[in-house]
């Protein structure tokens, strides 16, 4: 602060921030699977989000693909700079609902840690080569990251998050319900065979604001990205309503903007519609319910942080834009086949001959008494490697030449 007496800040008095009853309570939750004694300078939560943070599988998103395959250029998102808009997002929409944001903050920068290599499809290749040993699932994996595979603690394996953050992070989609539905992904069912997750229910609002600021985030972004490589044009995306509405307020805005700056001014709009018709109608969602406590926000029966119906709509038609001009573009399946490739052959090479991992890699492999059970600390090694590790291993095991660009 300056230390002139006469100085007289001229900025209005910043937001305060005040936890509702229906948020998250850190020193009300259900704790930590092993006993910890509590900070004396942090919440539980504050300590989730730093643990996650500091993590090697946090470290990994640098290096691996949010959409594309090893593009060339430097600009484009990874996931961890995904993962970083993700938080940001997550954090507004918690203030603005009076929910714990370091919660939802933490739930966001851990919802992609158990993302494989090359995106989406290092994901499809490896639940396929996984499907007689239990499949994969990127959710099921982040929550082995964080109970398990993460060691770096001289107590326990994992990083020993709160229930409350463990609970957020496998469950921010909605409920896991066998009946029905897709089945509940064996690792899930697993851990909750041995700490219950409440899987039937839906998670916390903070976990619920992780969701939606994800949606946002790669919808928003996605749109960036694919224009900026030319995978289509403004005038390509002029076909959704939605981003034809945002284009004509700019262009009458800024008459004659260039080409980079009305991009921008697009995604930044677009960006904050979403937000801010989610904050309208989570509030109204919220208010319905009385807001009167985290309990009833699990037992709602439907999300409480959501968009409205118009902009449930809009949001639809911005994504099938994006997967048919951008996920699965022409410019872009060779070098998502590449990517296949790369992950089963890596799979079947490391099945064949697990001595070829390194030594740690290799006593876990050792110790599994099954097929399955080495195919998982296999697929656990694989999901780890960043896009640029995994080719380096790949054309140190196989001679044919490998090109994702």
């Amino acid at each position: 602060m300056p230390t002139n007496p006469g100085f007289q800040s001229v900025l209005p008095p910043g937001p305060t921030y005040r936890r509702a009853l229906y948020a998250a309570n850190p020193k009300a939750g259900r704790g930590r699977f092993f006993a910890e004694p509590p900070s004396t300078t942090r919440t539980d939560f504050q300590r989730d989000r730093d643990r996650i943070l500091h993590s090697t599988a946090f470290r990994r998103l640098a290096n691996k693909t949010q959409v594309f395959v090893l593009v060339e250029g430097d600009a484009y998102r990874t996931r961890l700079t995904h993962t970083i808009e993700v938080g940001q997002i997550a954090r507004a929409l918690a203030r603005a609902l009076g929910l714990d944001d370091d919660l939802a903050e933490a739930l966001a920068l851990a919802h992609d840690l158990g993302h494989p290599p090359f995106g989406h499809t290092g994901e499809d290749a490896l639940a396929q080569v996984m499907a007689p040993y239990g499949g994969f699932d990127h959710n099921a994996q982040a929550l082995r990251i964080v109970t398990s595979l993460e060691r770096r603690y001289a107590g326990f394996d994992g990083l020993n998050l709160t229930w409350d953050s463990v609970e957020g992070l496998v469950k921010h989609n909605g409920p896991l319900r066998a009946e029905g539905g897709s089945p509940i992904p064996a690792p899930i069912a697993e851990f909750d065979a041995v700490w219950p997750l409440d899987l039937h229910k839906y998670p916390s609002a903070e976990a619920q604001a992780a969701a939606l600021a994800d949606d946002i985030a790669y919808n928003g972004h996605d749109l960036d990205d694919g224009l900026r490589a030319g995978l289509f044009s403004l005038d390509q995306a002029k076909a959704i309503p939605f981003i034809a509405g945002v284009l004509a307020e700019v262009e009458t805005s800024y008459r004659g903007l260039e080409e980079t700056r009305r991009t921008h001014e697009l995604v930044r709009r677009v960006i904050t519609r979403f937000v801010e018709d989610a904050i309208a109608e989570s509030a109204r969602r919220i208010e319905a319910l009385s807001r009167s406590s985290i309990d009833m926000i699990r037992a709602a029966g439907q999300p409480v942080v959501a968009f409205s119906k118009p902009m449930q709509a809009a949001v639809r038609e911005v994504k099938s834009f994006l997967f048919a001009h951008m996920y699965r573009a022409p410019q872009v399946l060779p070098a998502r086949d590449e990517a296949t490739r790369v992950v089963t052959r890596l799979f079947g090479k490391l099945m064949a001959e697990p001595e070829r991992m390194p030594p740690d890699w290799v006593l876990q492999a050792g110790a599994a008494q099954t097929e399955a059970k080495r195919a998982r600390v296999i697929a656990d090694y694989i999901a780890g490697m960043t896009d640029r590790y995994a080719v380096t291993l790949y054309r140190r095991f196989f001679d044919d030449p490998i090109d994702l660009r």
